[in-house]
């Protein structure tokens, strides 16, 4: 009984900019109804790393859903979404710009057979504006929003994430924006349309670069490990070969931090004492540090640090993360099976609620697992027409 529970969500579309999203609502309580292709279905059910024929993603970003197979591009297939729609709150789609008006599907269709019905879109570069209609992946978003620019080592070429990073800030941002909607809904009675563009996501989170450069007249770039001007606050090597993170810049952190080292004597140097001298050397300081450090076990460390309230963190890998104590306490691995009935670690649930927790109680469920009872149950098809349906692959 999570906080969107008796919610229902429609998830239409595929890969990860959508169906993140839709996990997160499902996550939170909501009915969510997946569509995907018959036979094929979401290419994330292949994806990355296989088990027994079944990607390790697909059983946690196809969690909590019902999996109903639709041909979209069938005229049949697009009525059967329209009589789903007209029983739902939320419609969730990431197909290029245009689509969903050439199937009947976009908002003014689905209005017409519910006025109530919020449609959230996810796409490259949002649903209008000249580059609407391009192809638009979470990469080339990364790009074009700024980030790319700022990640990586000076000198280099930019560097990306090691995750889906564009993609996942815009399914946020379209769970933020579907429950702002369902909120506004709930004083006018009305839906509308949400326009999450995957480039913008991305820019959302670029600070105050685009003033640094205009007002400031400073271009901010790729800095490697650090933030220029912010020492220390850096990467930090331990005796056993980890890597811990110590963010010690501020003045009374700093304090403490040099009497963990046993050298309360940097807070009183000039060239240490004040925030803008430890980012003019910025490089030496690092290196006073590394020196320190590494002579400690990554576990003394960070001990030691933690008693002086230092804030400091191990730069955690897949594996220490399922050691962690931390995780396991706040239920951040939850062990499920998939359905071949392999058990498997997943993320948890984001953020936590005291009064009505989400829960995972179905992983990825296998392909149109679900598709007569939804239509069945949602749609008002009869047995006759079902038949006919399979019959003629539309389902």
């Amino acid at each position: 009984m999570g906080p969107l529970h008796g919610i229902r969500v429609l998830e239409l579309g595929s890969f990860i900019a959508g169906p993140f999203a839709g996990q997160l609502l499902a996550d939170y309580g909501a009915e969510v109804v997946k569509v995907e292709p018959p036979r094929a279905g979401d290419p994330m059910r292949h994806w990355g790393v296989t088990k027994d024929g079944e990607s390790l993603w697909w059983p946690a970003i196809g969690r909590n859903k019902k999996s109903v197979t639709v041909d979209l591009r069938d005229e049949r297939g697009q009525q059967l979404v329209r009589d789903l729609a007209a029983s739902c709150d939320v419609v969730l789609e990431n197909f290029r710009p245009g689509t969903l008006a050439r199937w009947g599907l976009d908002y003014a269709g689905l209005a017409e057979v519910n006025p109530r019905i919020v449609l959230v879109h996810v796409s490259g570069f949002g649903q209008t504006g000249p580059g609407a209609s391009q192809a638009g992946f979470g990469s080339v978003a990364e790009a074009v929003g700024g980030i790319r620019y700022t990640t990586g080592s000076p000198g280099d070429a930019p560097a990306r994430a090691g995750i889906s990073l564009g993609d996942s800030l815009a399914s946020l941002f379209a769970v933020i924006g579907a429950l702002a909607a369902l909120a506004e809904r709930g004083t006018s009675g009305r839906g509308q349309e949400v326009d999450v563009a995957i480039y913008e996501a991305v820019f959302a989170l670029m600070e105050s670069t685009v003033a640094d450069y205009h007002t400031g007249g400073k271009l901010r770039t790729r800095s490697g490990s650090v933030l220029p001007g912010v020492a220390p606050s850096n990467v930090y090597p331990a005796a056993d070969d980890a890597q811990v993170v110590i963010a010690a810049n501020a003045d009374t952190v700093f304090a403490r931090l040099a009497a963990a080292m046993g050298r309360p004597d940097l807070t009183t140097d000039p060239r240490y004492a004040t925030h803008s001298a430890r980012g003019e050397r910025m490089a030496e300081l690092d290196e006073l540090i590394s020196v320190w450090s590494s002579k400690l076990k990554s576990k003394d460390l960070i001990e030691q640090l933690q008693q002086h309230g230092v804030p400091v963190g191990r730069i955690n890998t897949a594996a220490s993360i399922l050691a962690d104590p931390q995780f396991a306490d706040r239920d951040m691995i939850l062990w499920r099976q998939n359905a071949a009935g392999t058990e498997l670690p997943m993320n948890g649930i984001v953020p936590k609620f005291s009064r009505t927790p989400g829960a995972v109680t179905r992983t990825g469920p296998p392909l149109g697992a679900d598709t007569d009872d939804v239509l069945t149950a949602l749609a008002g098809t009869d047995a006759e027409s079902l038949a006919t349906l399979h019959a003629d692959g539309v389902i």
